[in-house]
């Protein structure tokens, strides 16, 4: 492996580690197509970003502690771990364009369901963060995105928003999360051999430094802009999936 190599793989984990500690994602939707892109084989690149997640979201999740909510993380990383384990079991088992659309379907009905509060506050204020509803909506979510090799952490922190809490503790307890959840499913991918521990090492030292970066431009960030920003980029995202399944 050159120095170009190694500075392109660092480059790569430290734009994804920017946007995860900004916004709360697990970095996978911009690590695994540019690694695709840099000739890693699709399944291998899948691999590599879930087990570069844990530790990416855990120097991001440490600077937004403050705003974690560890009671409803607990059933977080419960359902999303459930949803890891099917999702990465079944892996290349749908096509991809089915997987696209409903990632786009779910990514639409995600943004519009954030804005719920506001075109409905007498119905929302009865919606509340409960055991059942966060452990089954994270199982979902990760059962679909796990098979298109992301870690779900692109759309907990909606989700969350979706649930009362407000855009900062979604962002913290998405990151603490995901530290669990992407673990678990880097265990499955590690049991099937999808790994270049090379890369992985200088993507990771990239996506650490980049987290810490993003999460110090999260807090200062007005809230308002950063659900504008996640929102944005869910969007452009799903339609990113879409086009490339369909291409």
């Amino acid at each position: 492996m050159g120095p170009v190599q190694i500075m392109t793989y660092i480059l790569i984990g430290a734009f994804a580690g920017f946007l995860s500690g900004l916004f709360g994602i697990g970095g996978g939707s911009i690590r695994i197509p540019l690694l695709y892109a840099s000739g890693i084989p699709l399944l291998t690149a899948f691999g590599i970003d879930l087990l570069i997640i844990p530790f990416s979201s855990l120097a991001a999740s440490f600077a937004h502690r403050k705003n974690i909510d560890f009671k409803n993380a607990k059933w977080v990383i419960l359902g999303g771990s459930l949803g890891t384990i099917g999702g990465a079991f079944l892996i290349g088992s749908v096509p991809e364009v089915l997987l696209a659309v409903l990632f786009l379907i779910v990514a639409v009905l995600t943004v519009l369901a954030v804005y719920f509060r506001m075109v409905f506050p007498a119905i929302a204020k009865h919606v509340k963060p409960n055991a059942r509803a966060i452990t089954t909506g994270t199982f979902l979510i990760n059962f679909l995105i796990v098979m298109r090799g992301g870690s779900g952490g692109s759309l907990f922190s909606p989700f969350l928003r979706i649930m009362g809490l407000d855009i900062r503790e979604a962002i913290a307890t998405s990151l603490f999360s995901t530290i669990f959840t992407s673990a678990i499913g880097a265990a499955v991918f590690w049991f099937y051999g999808y790994y270049l521990l090379s890369v992985a090492f200088f993507l990771m030292i990239g996506s650490v430094i980049g987290a810490e970066l993003g999460s110090i431009a999260s807090l200062k960030a007005k809230p308002h802009w950063l659900e504008k920003g996640l929102i944005l980029f869910i969007l452009l995202l799903a339609v990113f999936v879409l086009l490339k399944a369909l291409l």
